[in-house]
């Protein structure tokens, strides 16, 4: 039985920092995103298309109603990727999805790929 790996990153943008906690279990992958501090804020989930189904990923909001659209996004990104279920969080007060999406989307990336690792 292996134990869930989690890695942490930051990035600082436009004079704000953002932070990424990444959770990898057996089948799903968790990532709680914020501006600052670390917080709770829109939640996300998503699961993987189903085999020989043609589409997208499904998602839905499950808590919050900002930041939305990027949350359901980002979920949408790591199902896809990781052929796993999803959930992402992301807390952003400062800017709003058309500026904090590139950041965010950024940090994704950085963050799974040092999961690879």
């Amino acid at each position: 039985m292996s134990k869930a790996k989690i890695i942490r990153e930051e990035v600082k943008e436009e004079e704000t920092s953002f932070s990424a906690v990444y959770i990898e279990m057996g089948n799903a992958r968790i990532i709680f995103m914020s501006e600052g501090e670390d917080n709770l804020g829109t939640l996300a989930a998503s699961m993987p298309p189903r085999e020989r189904f043609i589409g997208p990923p499904l998602s839905s909001t499950l808590l919050g109603d900002r930041n939305t659209l990027v949350a359901r996004l980002l979920a949408e990104r790591v199902a896809h990727d990781t052929k796993k279920m999803a959930l992402v969080s992301v807390y952003v007060r400062s800017m709003d999805e058309s500026r904090s999406g590139p950041i965010l989307l950024r940090l994704l990336e950085k963050v799974m790929r040092k999961g690879e690792d």
